[in-house]
């Protein structure tokens, strides 16, 4: 007879499940709130974090990677300088000051005392290691409904700028029919101290919606950041997703997108900026579940030094999603012996009448192109500089909204200087 015993937990783990019981007494919430806080935390500590041996967790054995978790909390307000200029910053914790016209935005912190998010805090799955730690440890956030019609001249800013420790936060979402707007989701660690960081959001576009969001991560080189997006497109809704990594020790960025409405539209695009020994996967779902509904997926990835990147994209095609088109793509420049890149697209299709395709590449800098800019008198270590900003840049400019585009290319550039 074999005895099946519970691996011990790891340090990390134990961290995790003391640091909950140090911080549950702080913690926001009504007694329905608390009841599913600690059965999530008694998950974690019966199950562990996943290993390589879960499939969606296969390049990313989070037990292992995961080596601490700093001590305490830190939810303070801190303020920073909006992306762009103009602007609508918004904290949690901070008044938000006036705001356009149809705009609401609620303190998710109320949400908990009230115990009005039980369902919207349960994980997604058995595997969902990131809904699971939020659920237990989320303390605030904001949530914002753009009601229908409403078309915002600038764009939302939605700031995580932290000191280190603890920082959870959540962001229900809802655009309402025909509305427009640029959200800007931005995290970055502002203090010295190291950073453990969760942050889920929950967005739904409505009928004929029109929605650019921008998620822009620069954490601290020691920080772990987990994040999660999950979307739901509305009948002809168009979704325009951009997600630049450009900082982090341990980031697990998921996306998870369902086009529930015909006439659906997912534009994403990716930016991965990988060095040091840091460990980046961006993880994609997208569910195509009616006829009549188009995506296209294009990331970037640059990486340098030891660091190891993955990139996962799964498109599910239902049976009833005829005429559905989706094309999925993940290039890499591998600019370092020591670095890794794994890339594991995926199309599940059940419909017979569909256009779907999906390629990756992983290479380092052309060597043609490099001896061109070298013969015109460029130095190799500027030339070199050149071809991976446009390698990035390329993408970034399809927003066609300059303001936004210089301000990513001020993103990419202060982090490419740190190689030049």
């Amino acid at each position: 007879m074999n005895i099946q015993t519970k691996p011990p937990l790891t340090l990390a783990e134990q961290a995790l499940v003391d640091g909950f019981a140090e911080r549950l007494k702080d913690l926001p919430g009504s007694a329905a709130v608390s009841d599913l806080r600690d059965r999530l935390i008694g998950e974690l500590k019966d199950h562990g974090l996943p290993t390589r041996r879960i499939e969606s967790w296969h390049y990313t054995d989070f037990r292992v990677l995961l080596k601490s978790v700093p001590e305490g909390g830190n939810d303070a307000v801190r303020l920073i300088e909006p992306l762009v200029p103009e602007a609508i910053r918004l904290v949690a914790g901070a008044d938000a000051g006036d705001l356009p016209a149809g705009l609401k935005v609620s303190d998710y912190a109320d949400a908990l005392r009230d115990g009005r998010v039980t369902t919207q805090m349960e994980p997604r799955g058995a595997d969902d290691a990131i809904g699971r730690i939020s659920g237990a440890f989320v303390s605030c956030g904001l949530g914002l409904d753009l009601a229908a019609g409403t078309a915002l001249e600038h764009p939302v800013e939605l700031q995580v700028a932290h000191g280190g420790g603890h920082t959870h936060q959540r962001f229900p979402v809802r655009i309402g029919a025909n509305a427009a707007a640029t959200v800007i989701e931005r995290h970055t660690n502002r203090g010295s101290d190291p950073a453990f960081v969760t942050s889920v959001t929950d967005l739904v576009v409505g009928n004929d919606a029109n929605l650019t969001w921008i998620i822009v991560q620069t954490q601290g080189g020691a920080d772990t950041h987990l994040s999660q997006i999950n979307v739901t497109l509305e009948e002809n809704a168009r979704l325009t997703l951009y997600v630049v990594n450009a900082g982090g020790k341990l980031v697990r960025e998921e996306i998870h997108v369902v086009a529930k409405g015909e006439g659906a539209d997912l534009q994403l695009r990716g930016v991965n900026l990988l060095d040091g020994d840091s460990h980046t996967d961006v993880t994609l779902t997208l569910g195509h579940d009616v006829p009549n509904t188009t995506s296209t997926e294009t990331f970037r990835n640059v990486v340098f030094d030891r660091a190891r990147g993955v990139f996962q994209g799964q498109i599910r095609v239902a049976q009833d999603a005829q005429k559905t088109d989706a094309r999925m793509a993940s290039n890499t420049l591998l600019l370092s012996d020591d670095g890794e890149f794994s890339t594991k697209p995926e199309l599940e299709i059940f419909a017979d009448d569909v256009q779907c395709a999906h390629g990756a590449t992983v290479a380092d800098i052309d060597d043609v192109h490099l001896f061109y800019l070298m013969s015109r008198g460029i130095p190799e270590p500027q030339a070199r500089g050149l071809l991976v900003k446009a390698f990035v840049n390329e993408i970034v400019e399809e927003l066609e909204d300059e303001p936004l585009v210089e301000a990513l290319h001020d993103v990419i550039e202060t982090w490419l200087e740190r190689h030049g």
